[in-house]
């Protein structure tokens, strides 16, 4: 079952990122104005939702892949908490104000998801997989 949302978390990174270069312009619509470089940040983000989703891949890079990609949620939570009070739409379409509001706690399940994704499988004997061989 990990594996299974490890590589669909995987996906939904990748794709989220690749469309902060597509469509560059909804992103910098959400962000604060009192952030500098609103452009340069949006694809900054996208190449780091890119990066950590492909990170979740490797065990190797599986465990700092999950930390960036928690602390990339914490980064990204004011452009959402701006969506809301600022009831701004997305991509030109208007969103109900609850469901602006509704999406700030589901960083916390896209955190947790991260961070679960990112950790070691145990196998039966309490050992982690990499330690049984």
């Amino acid at each position: 079952m990990r594996t299974v949302l490890r590589w669909l978390l995987t996906i939904f990174m990748v794709v989220a990122g690749a469309n902060h270069f597509v469509a560059a312009g909804v992103y910098v619509a959400m962000m604060p104005r009192a952030l500098p470089a609103a452009t340069a940040l949006v694809y900054i983000s996208g190449a780091a939702e890119i990066l950590g989703g492909l990170g979740l891949i490797l065990p190797a890079t599986r465990r700092l892949a999950g930390w960036g990609l928690m602390a990339l949620f914490a980064a990204i939570f004011p452009a959402n908490i701006n969506m809301a009070v600022h009831h701004l739409s997305l991509g030109g379409r208007a969103v109900p104000a609850w469901a602006l509001w509704a999406r700030l706690p589901l960083q916390a399940v896209l955190v947790a998801w991260a961070y679960w994704c990112s950790q070691r499988t145990r196998s039966a004997d309490g050992e982690s997989a990499s330690q049984a061989r």
